[in-house]
């Protein structure tokens, strides 16, 4: 494997371990209690997960470019 395809699959990989991340706190016990309940409906609760699943994989890639920049 070429090395420019290897940082693709790095940073791909290190992304999406951080959109992982951020969608299992996006999908907290609490949002989910919240929309049981009807205080939120099933629309705004998706919105609030997937609002978590891009800021974990934008904060994933940024850790990794950090990273990569410091060796």
């Amino acid at each position: 494997m070429k090395k420019s395809k290897k940082e693709v699959v790095e940073a791909v990989a290190a992304a999406g371990a951080g959109a992982s991340v951020g969608g299992a706190g996006g999908a907290t016990a609490g949002v989910l209690e919240l929309a049981a309940q009807g205080v939120l409906t099933g629309l705004s609760a998706s919105v609030v997960i997937g609002a978590g699943v891009a800021v974990g994989g934008l904060i994933g890639y940024s850790v990794y470019r950090l990273l990569k920049k410091r060796k």
